[in-house]
């Protein structure tokens, strides 16, 4: 089985977020902790969906993991990644874990 897990950042009305932060410092070392146990990440920035409509989150990180085996062994070593998120947001990030269907 694929494993796949999805962090999404949602936007609130006291929300912030350091996407250069993000893309520079935090993804990396999203790569240096799990980078051998990843099949492959996409990682997307909300952006507003006209003048009225907002985006609902800040970003949306998908990353599809080698086996569920390989979801688990990450997990147990996201301790640097949980703590590394209040450097670049005050939102509580939401997570999806799931299985590739598609």
């Amino acid at each position: 089985m694929t494993a796949t897990l999805q962090v999404l950042y949602p936007v609130g009305d006291d929300t912030e977020f350091d996407h250069a932060y993000y893309s520079a410092t935090h993804l990396p070392m999203v790569g240096a902790v799990w980078g051998d146990l990843i099949d492959r990440t996409l990682v997307t920035r909300g952006l507003a969906g006209g003048p009225d409509t907002p985006a609902g989150f800040h970003a949306v990180a998908s990353i599809v993991f080698k086996s569920g085996e390989a979801l688990q062994e990450a997990m147990a070593k996201a301790a640097p990644l949980m703590e590394d998120i209040p450097k670049f947001t005050n939102t509580r990030p939401q997570m999806l874990v799931g299985e590739v269907i598609g």
